[in-house]
């Protein structure tokens, strides 16, 4: 804080009083000197923003000459060596201590009224962006409000991680120089606040939680949503409406900024992940589904592979927009959708819950005269003869694939009518099924077969990309709240019930196998996709159509291994030490040092930032 007293005797030319520099003025003031004091705030490695504020107080004169004038505090010759006083820098030519005191010496001189009365000095002041408050009509107290102090009030206001941005974050961002190069007030930088919200895997474009904080930021005048990068958003914004337009969303970004996401170092889990990427790429093997002609004609080189975390950071890589039909993969939706509507119990009065042992569109029963679960197409079959049978075809329809696009976060969901149309033309199988299981009464009462069937063609044909089924697979890992809208589509049984089908059933005659090398449940379709789902993390879907011999998708079935060869995502991981040398992406993989945490984390405290403490605490 830079002050300004007025005295009766001169004090002292210049001398060092502890951090504090002491400067006089030119003699010649008529009303004695003045005082410039410098705290040392300019040290760099404060924490908090330097304040430069100067104050001045005055005792009020008799009289005045009435021509003296106030001069202005800026100086354009001096401009280069105010800002590099201002930022710590300092001159090349000068030292530290010449920059200094030529800085304080000139705003003393510049400063100092010359020959006026009290009520002019004081207008003169005001002109010059001083604000003035007079003390018994004797003394004038005046400071000048500098951006420092504005923006550490500012700051000091986020005091709730839940409504404001984290103060310390805040800082990352503001930048105090424009694209010329030239000193101004200090702003947002809005590209480098979306470069770092990025980085922790976050898609601002994208992602339904940001759309309103997009809107703000972006450079159309009518306030839509139509920037897909930074080049359509502000490059600056005042930092007053920096923290209005981000206070709705605060409690996320505050999580996000400060690594305090489920995966907290996101860029590192993603390299891991493109590793295994183009491990898989050149693998060949398998063929694509050739009993439905649609799927058999699908290009067997497409690779994807799409993750959405229970915080919704992403990470998509290879073709995964390609919309592809998700076939049996529907099975566990349409089975977790019956079970949040009508219960448990109700939903197995119609099938099992046990592997069946045998081809997934085999016909067979359980002991008890039911399809043995509803992950294989008998069970499929009776689960849609429950769902929601009272209404009509359309209405099911509709029903069912709007549940569907909840659980996808509003993303792409379609439907291939040639698909299904296909299916139809070669379904005499899953006819004989639907025959064999209204013989032994598995279905509801006035259950119509034609449509039950029509309505499982249907939904075996409905499209997603690697993208949206991702999202849908984390609904799942989420107890049944889409991460990205925060709605909630299932009930927490539902999804524990249907959860523990995909572990022991999901993958047709796989499923043991699979349940004891990768330890997840997951959900394969003849169309080439597997659903996997690692709960409380995320959520997976990888897509390449070439099949291996038990109907599952041969990349897909290897990127799982690989996956759980890397990280400690097995169910049983848990285990002391059964992880080995496996990553865990849950935990910060922090390179500090063990003081370097501790000192942080003590700045921290004495800030009362509770963002960084939960990140140093966790």
């Amino acid at each position: 804080m830079v002050e300004t007293e007025r005295k009766g005797t001169p004090p002292p030319k210049k001398e060092k009083q502890g951090k504090k520099l002491i400067a006089g003025t030119d003699k010649e003031n008529v009303n004695g000197n003045i005082q410039l004091i410098d705290n040392g705030k300019a040290d760099s490695a404060s924490p908090t923003s330097i304040d430069q504020t100067p104050k001045i107080i005055v005792e009020a004169p008799a009289k005045l000459p009435a021509e003296a004038k106030h001069a202005p505090l800026k100086n354009p010759a001096d401009a280069r060596a105010d800002q590099n006083h201002v930022t710590g820098k300092t001159s090349p030519e000068m030292s530290p201590q010449e920059t200094h005191d030529k800085v304080m010496k000139w705003n003393t001189d510049k400063m100092a009224p010359k020959n006026d009365s009290t009520e002019e000095m004081i207008s003169g002041l005001k002109k010059a962006g001083i604000d003035v408050v007079k003390e018994n009509d004797s003394k004038s107290v005046m400071s000048m409000d500098s951006e420092g102090s504005r923006l550490d009030r500012l700051l000091a206001q986020c005091t709730d991680d839940r409504k404001h941005l984290s103060p310390s974050l805040l800082r990352l961002y503001i930048d105090e120089m424009d694209e010329d190069g030239k000193f101004h007030m200090p702003k947002v930088s809005i590209r480098e606040f979306l470069k770092h919200l990025k980085r922790t895997g976050l898609q601002p474009f994208r992602d339904p939680r940001l759309a309103s904080l997009m809107n703000s930021l972006s450079n159309d005048p009518s306030g839509v949503l139509t920037i897909q990068s930074e080049i359509g958003c502000k490059k600056f914004m005042e930092v007053e409406d920096f923290i209005e337009v981000t206070s709705p969303v605060a409690y996320l970004l505050n999580k996000a900024l400060s690594s305090n996401l489920i995966i907290p170092e996101f860029p590192e889990f993603c390299k891991e992940i493109t590793a295994i990427y183009n491990t898989l790429l050149p693998m060949k093997g398998g063929e694509n589904a050739q009993y439905i002609p649609q799927l058999a004609r699908v290009d067997p080189d497409q690779l994807g592979i799409s993750i959405c975390t229970i915080d919704g950071q992403r990470f998509n890589i290879g073709n995964t927009n390609v919309p592809f039909c998700i076939q049996s993969c529907s099975k566990a939706l349409n089975y977790a959708i019956n079970v949040a509507e009508l219960g448990p119990e109700k939903v197995h009065q119609h099938l099992g819950k046990e592997p069946s042992g045998v081809g997934f569109n085999q016909i067979s029963l359980d002991k008890k005269g039911l399809p043995h679960n509803p992950m294989i197409n008998p069970g499929a079959i009776a689960c849609c003869s429950v769902l929601k049978n009272n209404w009509s075809l359309d209405d099911r329809f509709d029903f069912t694939i709007g549940e569907y696009k909840k659980m996808a976060g509003q993303e792409f969901v379609g439907f291939s009518n040639a698909t299904f149309l296909s299916e139809k033309s070669c379904a005499d199988q899953n006819f004989a099924i639907g025959y064999f299981l209204r013989e032994h009464g598995v279905f509801p009462k006035e259950t119509n077969l034609k449509q039950t069937l029509d309505l499982y063609f249907q939904l075996c044909s409905v499209e997603a990309t690697c993208e949206s089924a991702a999202v849908i697979a984390a609904t799942l890992a989420n107890g049944g709240v889409c991460p990205t809208t925060q709605e909630s589509c299932l009930t927490p049984d539902s999804v524990r019930n249907t959860l523990s089908l995909m572990y022991s059933c999901g993958l047709y005659d796989y499923s043991g196998e699979f349940a004891f090398e990768v330890g997840l449940p997951g959900k394969s379709g003849v169309a080439g996709s597997i659903f996997i789902v690692v709960p409380n993390l995320m959520g997976i879907c990888v897509w390449s159509p070439p099949l291996d011999s038990l109907g599952n998708s041969f990349r897909g079935i290897e990127f799982a291994k690989m996956l759980c060869k890397r990280f400690s995502f097995h169910q049983y991981d848990c285990i002391s030490g059964g992880g080995g040398n496996k990553i865990d992406p849950r935990r910060y993989q922090t390179s500090e040092s063990k003081e370097s945490q501790i000192v942080n984390m003590l700045f921290a405290a004495s800030a009362a930032d509770t963002v960084l403490l939960r990140k140093y605490l966790q």
